[in-house]
């Protein structure tokens, strides 16, 4: 991901204080004022099966485009999503990136109730970068990212959920959607796209198809790094603007579940992630659940687009909280 900073949310962001990502209450407060008028599911997301997706994604090693590891991965994620007794099924499209080259767009769609009208759609990218051009080691900028957290951890979230989701049963069907090619932008020495279209290609295209079709859903939730161990999710911008009930909600679930500290009640920044195709082209109201902190040397986290986004650097108690309160959502959809 992500050009995290264009001149659009340059001009738009919120000054943060370092404070202001910081929640006043417990976790356990959060939820025990909630439950009062709020049933919890009693379906509960299992981390540890979530933190062994993250490492088998990671044992293909880096999921660039054009690998091998991209296309072991990719089936393992249909290969997946198949047993726990989804619809699968693939878009496939060449599309050419910012330094000229075409690869093969791999989207892969695993649906729940594929007959039901109304629909949720869940998303995160399976891509790796080719470049860790955050790293502070200047020699490491041109190794590709392991991307457990930036890309591996979103799908993890996803198929546990997937896994799980005919004990949730719930009332809408549920789209869960795996982009390529998100985090294929232009790195320094590159030719950045000045309106950062060199990013989030494969969310481009689905939601070109998307509106082309007529597909309709009820909301989006697009997961972007939601196991690091730094992880804080204020609301980010685009989301705001775009899907501001969804993502009141969201952060309303969150607190319910126990989560309210990790789900931020402030503004946070605008970043442009695969979300922006599904809002402007899609027209599915959807939020970003992503993270931001003010601190200047680690905006979207220490390990973000570094050679240090590896396994070890996740934190399953986060995986949980996260895919705790996405089920608690489902949940409660009538």
């Amino acid at each position: 991901m992500k050009s995290l900073f264009n001149l659009l949310f340059l001009i738009c962001a919120t000054t943060l204080s370092l404070t202001g990502c910081k929640s006043g209450h417990s976790a356990e407060g959060d939820a025990a004022a909630a439950t009062d008028s709020v049933q919890l599911t009693a379906v509960r997301f299992n981390a540890d099966s979530a933190f062994a997706s993250i490492q088998t994604q990671c044992g293909f090693g880096a999921r660039v485009p054009g690998s091998t590891a991209h296309e072991q991965c990719g089936d393992y994620i249909v290969r997946t999503f198949s047993q726990y007794g989804l619809k699968v099924t693939e878009q496939k499209a060449p599309l050419t990136t910012w330094d000229g080259k075409t690869y093969t767009c791999r989207n892969i769609i695993a649906s729940y109730r594929p007959e039901a009208a109304d629909r949720v759609v869940i998303a995160a990218h399976w891509d790796s970068r080719p470049w860790a051009d955050e790293d502070p080691d200047e020699s490491k900028r041109r190794q590709p990212v392991m991307a457990a957290n930036d890309g591996a951890s979103g799908v993890a979230v996803m198929l546990e959920i997937a896994r799980q989701i005919k004990q949730l049963a719930p009332a809408v069907g549920i789209d869960f959607v795996c982009f390529d090619l998100e985090d294929y932008g232009a790195p320094e020495w590159g030719t950045p796209d000045p309106e950062g279209k060199d990013w989030c290609l494969g969310s481009a295209y689905w939601s070109k198809q998307a509106a082309t079709s007529g597909y309709k859903a009820r909301y989006g939730i697009l997961l972007d790094m939601v196991g690091g161990r730094d992880a804080r999710f204020c609301y980010e911008g685009f989301s705001k603007n775009y899907a501001e009930p969804i993502i009141n909600r969201l952060w309303e679930t969150a607190a319910t579940v126990g989560a309210g500290h990790l789900f931020v009640k402030t503004d946070g920044t605008y970043i442009t992630d695969d979300h922006i195709s599904m809002n402007e082209i899609a027209r599915i109201p959807t939020v970003d659940i992503i993270p931001f902190t003010t601190n200047a040397s680690a905006t979207m986290g220490k390990t973000w687009h570094t050679t240090q986004d590896t396994p070890e650097n996740i934190s399953p108690e986060n995986l949980r909280l996260v895919g705790q309160t996405l089920l608690q959502m489902l949940s409660e959809e009538m």
